[in-house]
């Protein structure tokens, strides 16, 4: 089992303190033996976090600086909002990440939900089913971007002239899809994603959806065993390390390879958070699965 870091509180303060302290973050799940740093894609702080006001940055020019901090951690948003770029644009975002880290980089893509911040900043909102049309286009034009074919994208939300993507990236990023939406989410797992994230936190529940996902792996003449599964486990390791290898090892006899964890909202020291995850948890995930 391995573990992915995610970072995600920037510690009101200073702002000359926040790169300093997210590089020291990312160096150290790297050192710690964590093989995924992950980001979250938004532009205000969540509220079930902190408050909007919050210090936030934003994803793909701070994977871009981390990209210049380390050396062999993949690096990805858990998950881009599909809203805030155009497919085009984010194609080339993810493949310059790529370029950059030296075939590091990952696509975490979901549906957005982020109601507030899109008001505030301007970005259109639509309703969940049209973001959801507007994942799979964007699933297909960076899948054709990310390939021989040049040509022109036709869609219902975007169209596109040409798909050029120069330079290629060095190892096509792997496509994670975050949620468990058992009609539309998982349906899209089946047909386009590499990595599942799945936020479930019950073994048995997630159980569940995996056998949806397997059903609509079948609708689509998909083998379910390409896609790797993981899990966001959010929760404090510390409080219980006992119970919580129990549950990772449920998970694992499900199927999940990967674990993310990260410093709650308001942790004084997230660096020394996520090195204590390399000192005492990430070994012992080591073992499991």
């Amino acid at each position: 089992m391995e573990l992915g870091a995610h970072f995600i509180d920037f510690l009101p303060g200073d702002p000359a303190a926040l790169g300093p302290t997210l590089a020291d973050a990312a160096k150290a799940a790297e050192q710690g033996g964590a093989t995924l740093f992950t980001l979250a894609d938004h532009f205000f702080q969540m509220e079930n976090v902190g408050r909007a006001e919050d210090p936030f940055l934003e994803g793909y020019t701070s994977l871009g600086f981390l990209a210049g901090q380390t050396t062999g951690i993949e690096l990805s948003l858990l998950v881009t909002g599909v809203t805030y770029r155009y497919p085009g644009l984010l194609a080339k975002a993810v493949t310059t990440l790529d370029v950059l880290s030296q075939g590091r980089a990952m696509l975490g893509l979901g549906a957005a939900w982020y109601d507030r911040e899109h008001a505030a900043l301007g970005f259109p909102y639509p309703p969940v089913g049209q973001r959801f049309e507007m994942l799979e286009e964007t699933l297909q034009i960076c899948r054709q971007m990310w390939s021989d074919d040049d040509g022109p994208y036709r869609g219902k939300h975007y169209q596109l002239a040409e798909t050029i993507c120069a330079p290629q990236p060095i190892r096509r990023p792997p496509v994670l899809i975050g949620g468990d939406g058992e009609k539309k989410t998982l349906r899209l797992v089946a047909q386009y994603a590499d990595i599942w994230n799945s936020t479930v936190t019950e073994p048995a529940e997630f159980g569940r959806k995996v056998e949806v996902l397997n059903r609509h792996c079948d609708a689509v003449g998909r083998d379910p065993g390409e896609i790797r599964k993981t899990v966001g486990l959010f929760v404090n390791p510390f409080d219980d390390l006992d119970g919580y290898f129990g549950t990772v090892e449920r998970f694992a006899a499900l199927g999940v390879e990967l674990v993310n964890a990260g410093p709650f909202p308001g942790n004084p020291d997230p660096v020394g958070f996520i090195r204590r995850l390399g000192d005492e948890v990430i070994p012992k995930l080591t073992e499991i699965g």
